[in-house]
């Protein structure tokens, strides 16, 4: 069915709405997923924070030519069925949930990505930042750290004053 111009404008700026938000958008090849699968996919991604969209490829290149980071980015692996990943508030969470989908449906398979700054990403790419943590867990593991340290020192501390107050009662009694 063919999509009247008023829509594709439409749509052309709600991506250019949704891109220029986004930290980072990650596509990949869909063939051969089931709507069930892409259900399953969109759920996953709305848990983590992050929003697919399956438009056509020319109208993202449309969207990706009007916002001046993108401009010059090589939108060439904008080829075949893709759905597009983004989010805006995670570098590496579009990444994540693709690859993590992308384990169990062998249907998906990942094909790039653009940074906020407008850089376009390699498979690879895409690939390693999947096996980053989280914003969250990194968060998680410096607030971590900073207690054990703190819990560290205060008994490293409680235990000096302890030594300190046997000292001194010792004294006392003789």
């Amino acid at each position: 069915m063919a999509i009247d111009k008023d829509k594709k404008k439409q749509l052309v700026a709600d991506l250019d709405n949704l891109l220029s938000d986004a930290k980072m958008t990650v596509y990949a090849q869909y063939r051969g997923l089931s709507v069930a699968d892409l259900q399953d996919l969109r759920r996953a991604a709305r848990a983590a924070g992050v929003k697919i969209k399956i438009v056509k490829n020319r109208l993202v290149r449309v969207a990706l030519n009007e916002i001046a980071v993108y401009k010059d980015t090589d939108t060439s692996g904008l080829e075949g069925q893709l759905l597009y990943a983004v989010s805006s508030e995670d570098e590496v969470a579009p990444a994540q949930v693709l690859d993590k989908f992308a384990k169990d449906h062998q249907a998906l398979e990942l094909k790039g990505a653009f940074s906020g700054e407008g850089a376009s990403l390699s498979t690879d790419e895409v690939k390693a930042l999947a096996k980053l943590p989280s914003k969250d867990q990194l968060i998680g593991e410096v607030v971590g750290m900073l207690i054990g340290t703190v819990n560290d020192v205060t008994s490293a501390l409680s235990g000096n004053l302890h030594g300190l107050l046997d000292g001194i009662s010792e004294k006392a009694e003789a």
